[in-house]
């Protein structure tokens, strides 16, 4: 079926006014479009350059990979403090300050005050320390019931010791004083001092003329018994210990303190000491 001059001419005017109408919304789109935007990022401010947060100096205009590191380059945004140079510094986003509680303080120069705590004990001073020794040999006819530990006075006695030689040396010393012969009588008077005989035994002989044969130890200072071997009824050699006495007058406090911390301890520093047991 062949269309007629009018269905023709119809369906031209329709073709030319569907072209019109294309023509006519492109031109009305091209009008209507924005200029293309700088690139930015997620929240919408301008990216200046991106860099290497380990080498900021070096700057790069498009994002991708550090070829210094294996990581992603930053942006650099617009309004941003520069990351090197004068104005390089710390940046901390306000919510994590308030939430990390920080304050801010004025650098001063000065010198830091430090301590240093360790445990110690109260120990004996060990330059006052008695050593009771026998000054003669003999027999310990009695003992004063004293113990390690004791805290003694000074001239408490231990233990009375018997002392056979000296009975015959001061028999001796009295006949030569008879004999008015001074020369002897200071010869026969300094054996004795030898032999061990304390000055008051020698001066108690010259008083009353009667031989003392036994003799009582006695504490030369006050303080704690440390050490005791002296039993009723044994034998003791001169020179044999039989007693040691701590002095209490003053003690000394043992500190461990770690090697270190050593290096921070000085002589004529001044320290504080407290007691578990008596507290302040």
């Amino acid at each position: 079926m062949t269309p007629s001059p009018s269905m023709k001419a119809l369906l031209g005017a329709g073709a030319a006014l569907v072209v019109l109408a294309g023509a006519g919304g492109y031109g009305l789109a091209r009008l209507t479009a924005k200029p293309p935007m700088p690139a930015t990022s997620a929240d919408s401010r301008k990216v200046l350059y991106w860099y290497d947060p380990m080498v900021p100096a070096q700057h790069f205009d498009k994002p991708g990979k550090s070829p210094f590191m294996d990581m992603p380059l930053t942006p650099k945004y617009a309004g941003e403090a520069e990351t090197s140079g004068p104005a390089a510094g710390v940046r901390i986003d306000p919510s994590a300050a308030q939430n990390l509680g920080f304050r801010l303080a004025t650098v001063e120069e000065g010198a830091l005050s430090s301590g240093l705590t360790a445990t110690g004990i109260v120990d004996f001073n060990q330059r006052d320390v008695a050593v009771v020794q026998a000054r003669s040999g003999g027999f310990v006819q009695r003992v004063y019931g004293r113990a390690p530990g004791d805290v003694i006075a000074a001239g408490a006695p231990l233990a009375d010791l018997l002392v056979p030689e000296w009975g015959g040396a001061q028999a001796e010393y009295l006949a030569v004083r008879r004999t008015g012969d001074a020369a002897l009588s200071a010869a026969a008077r300094q054996r004795l001092r030898l032999l061990g005989m304390p000055d008051g035994v020698v001066a108690g002989l010259d008083r009353d003329g009667r031989p003392r044969t036994t003799i009582t130890i006695t504490a030369p200072l006050g303080g704690v018994v440390s050490k005791l071997d002296v039993r009723a009824g044994m034998t003791v050699g001169a020179g044999q210990t039989l007693a040691e006495i701590n002095g209490l007058s003053r003690v000394w406090v043992t500190a461990a303190v770690p090697e270190a911390q050593a290096g921070q301890l000085r002589p004529g520093q001044g320290v504080g000491v407290t007691l578990a047991a008596y507290p302040g």
